[in-house]
């Protein structure tokens, strides 16, 4: 990225520093796993393969980590299928899954967790989509003794972590061998590739119908667990319409939009952060900012593309800026929309998780004139769409 538009990417704290500051405390060492230890030893060597096994020295040890998890989870994958493999394969998914969706940094994870305040809904949780090969095979032990293994936080933002929280099901896509856009930080010095992941349109009859028994697989799993209708969150998922509704023709979705100008800076902190927590090598930037304005248009040409597919009763729209104003009133009408069942029962558990993070602070970020240009120009027919001029 230019010097330039690096400088003025700002995070902004809420309250000056103190001109005379104390010492700093020394902080306590968290241990944060590479996201690549959930692969098994056959997508994790093909991703070394096609990146030219480029894991630079410094990272050698989590290579040499990842490794040894990949044969874990691979004999561990052979005796979940033995434990409970009939059992999935049997299990029924009678209510289809609403889904979450939405470009990254917009508020979807926002969304999720109040939607699953509803104890009606399931959800993919951190075990699931990060342990994919023998989640339920290792469900508790993780939960009750792992949480040594995560940070408290995310590492692009301040929302907790945890085995038990929400997860992105695209994690666990991309873990399981499928083709993802997530692979692209585990060698945040290469080029970005594109290879049609985002929308599936780069894959073949062959990879799409592998697409679809894997994540459905995934999704049977998840319901074996919950027993319960599932609420998933994955921004890729945006530009995936006509693909879930050929898996599930019934299944309903919530949009959430936020101002383009807000979501380009923080985005490009998104994946800055996953590079350089989960990195292979040290991150340079390479074609980031064209990775990010490319994948904003796939976004939302590939969702007004889809628009036509979704049944009455089956879409629902909101934007950020009225969620944090507003959640219980834009959750009711996302309620009254989807028709997902009485809000009252629901709306003690929206009220009592506003009071618990009434102080939550996003980070802030600023743009560049040459920035605002940029975004104006190639993402402004969004930017209009949406009523953010």
């Amino acid at each position: 990225m230019p010097a330039t538009a690096a400088d003025s990417v700002k995070e902004t704290g809420s309250a000056p520093a103190p001109k005379r500051p104390a010492p700093a405390k020394p902080q306590k060492r968290e241990w944060s796993p590479r996201v690549w230890e959930g692969m098994d030893c056959f997508t994790w060597m093909r991703l070394l393969r096609d990146n030219g096994f480029a894991v630079q020295p410094p990272y050698w040890y989590i290579a040499a980590i990842v490794s040894v998890n990949s044969v874990t989870n691979a004999a561990l994958r052979w005796a979940l299928n033995a434990r409970f493999g009939e059992r999935v394969r049997e299990t029924v998914i009678e209510k289809p899954p609403v889904f979450v969706i939405g470009h990254w940094r917009t508020g979807t994870t926002l969304l999720h967790e109040l939607m699953i305040r509803d104890s009606q809904f399931g959800f993919p949780d951190m075990q699931d989509c990060f342990n994919p090969h023998h989640a339920l095979l290792t469900n508790h032990f993780f939960k009750r003794y792992g949480k040594w293994m995560l940070p408290d936080k995310r590492p692009m933002d301040n929302m907790p972590f945890g085995w038990e929280r929400p997860q992105e099901d695209e994690f666990a896509l991309a873990l399981m061998g499928l083709p993802s856009t997530y692979t692209d930080f585990a060698f945040p010095a290469r080029t970005p590739k594109d290879a049609g992941a985002l929308d599936l349109s780069g894959l073949s009859p062959r990879q799409l119908a592998k697409w679809k028994r894997v994540f459905l697989r995934f999704l049977k799993e998840v319901t074996l667990r919950t027993g319960k209708q599932l609420v998933l969150k994955s921004p890729p998922h945006t530009a995936r319409v006509p693909v879930l509704l050929d898996i599930f023709p019934n299944a309903k979705f919530v949009h959430i939009v936020r101002n383009p100008r807000a979501v380009y800076p923080s985005t490009i902190n998104l994946w800055r952060s996953l590079g350089r927590s989960h990195g292979l090598q040290t991150p340079t930037d390479v074609g980031l900012e064209e990775k990010v304005l490319r994948e904003f248009r796939v976004i939302y040409d590939r969702l007004e593309e889809g628009r036509p597919l979704f049944k009455p009763g089956n879409f629902a729209e909101l934007r950020y800026e009225d969620l944090v104003r507003n959640p219980t009133g834009e959750l009711e009408k996302v309620y009254a929309t989807l028709n997902l069942g009485d809000f009252d029962v629901v709306r003690p558990r929206i009220e009592e998780y506003q009071r618990q993070n009434a102080n939550y602070e996003t980070n802030k970020f600023q743009l560049t004139d040459a920035q605002h240009a940029l975004v104006t120009e190639r993402w402004g027919d969004v930017i209009r769409r949406y009523g953010y001029e």
